[in-house]
């Protein structure tokens, strides 16, 4: 389950990333547009009928991430309630998260070794069709099985999760900021500036993959001996006083380049595009369309997970 894009250096990532590249397109991205609309759409048709109070995390972010992501890989909607659960399971911090964890990597496996093998006789119009259209090319570098697999778990943990919490985080910081989500109803503050902050500020992805030094070196005060592990804190970074102006106020009307919230280089996101199209309709849709909008609490008695790979609010409860 380890061979995917991050845990790879040139040439393999080269190899990799190229094929990827080469399903996930922009015009692919675009083409789900209308799409996240209508999921976006009934997702909040549903909470229109019900009225009063709603969970954004449990009732927009999670089931439109899950939609998305699932509708772009081709997983069958009767599939999507199990892999919620592994992912859960992956990121739990309970006592006996690991051997649960690696029971959940086991039948997430097993799951989309199946899938994989069912497209490969019956191809249909997703990414993971494409990709495997990739891995059966004869003229060119393949994906093996196990790339495949890994791929399609990259894709999804990362498409599912880090978009739920974008949409979720986003949301908490325009109510907790009544004057830029008043800009963004009356349309003097665009959806992307919006999305772009709240990248920055609160990201979800708080450190970058594991990375291993391959000799000693001296940063900072921190002496590394070759072979240590290294984790780099891409939401430190993202904070950093020397590269944003008083990094710890969330404002939309800041140069937010250089942030890392989608990485850096040659490990750069592939599904950042989605992801900000993602938001942009969810949290546009969601402000317009409930203009009472508020939080149903304090900001103090939210929580959020405590996952080291994911910063993510367990819930958003909201009056409407």
């Amino acid at each position: 389950m380890n061979a995917h894009l991050l845990n790879t250096d040139p040439p393999a990532h080269t190899r990799l990333r190229g094929l990827v590249n080469s399903a996930f397109t922009k015009r692919r991205t675009e083409q789900l547009r209308q799409s996240v609309q209508t999921a976006t759409d009934h997702l909040l048709d549903q909470l229109t009928a019900r009225g009063g109070h709603a969970d954004i995390v449990a009732d927009l972010a999670m089931p439109l991430s899950l939609t998305v992501i699932s509708n772009l890989l081709g997983i069958p909607g009767k599939d999507r309630p199990d892999f919620r659960s592994w992912t859960d399971t992956l990121l739990s911090p309970a006592p006996d998260a690991a051997v649960q964890s690696r029971q959940a990597m086991k039948e997430t496996h097993r799951f989309l070794a199946a899938l994989i093998d069912r497209k490969r006789d019956a191809p249909g119009d997703d990414l993971l069709s494409a990709l495997i259209n990739e891995h059966t090319h004869q003229d060119g570098p393949r994906l093996s099985k196990t790339e495949l697999v890994a791929m399609a778990l990259l894709l999804l943990f990362g498409g599912y999760r880090n978009s739920a919490s974008l949409i979720s985080t986003t949301v908490l910081a325009l109510l907790t900021h009544p004057a830029h989500l008043a800009a963004l109803r009356s349309g003097k503050l665009a959806t992307d500036r919006v999305t772009e902050e709240a990248l920055r500020w609160n990201s979800s992805a708080m450190p970058a993959v594991r990375r291993f030094a391959t000799q000693d070196m001296q940063i900072g005060d921190a002496a590394i001996c070759k072979g240590e592990r290294v984790w780099l804190a891409w939401a430190s970074a993202n904070r950093d006083p020397d590269r944003f102006v008083a990094p710890e106020t969330f404002d939309p009307g800041r140069d937010t380049r250089g942030h890392l919230a989608f990485g850096h280089g040659p490990h750069h996101c592939p599904g950042a595009s989605l992801a900000r199209l993602e938001n942009q309709i969810a949290v546009t849709s969601l402000v317009c369309r409930f203009p009472k909008l508020s939080l149903a609490g304090p900001v103090s008695k939210l929580r959020w997970t405590t996952s080291l790979r994911n910063r993510s609010l367990r819930e958003l409860p909201v009056s409407m």
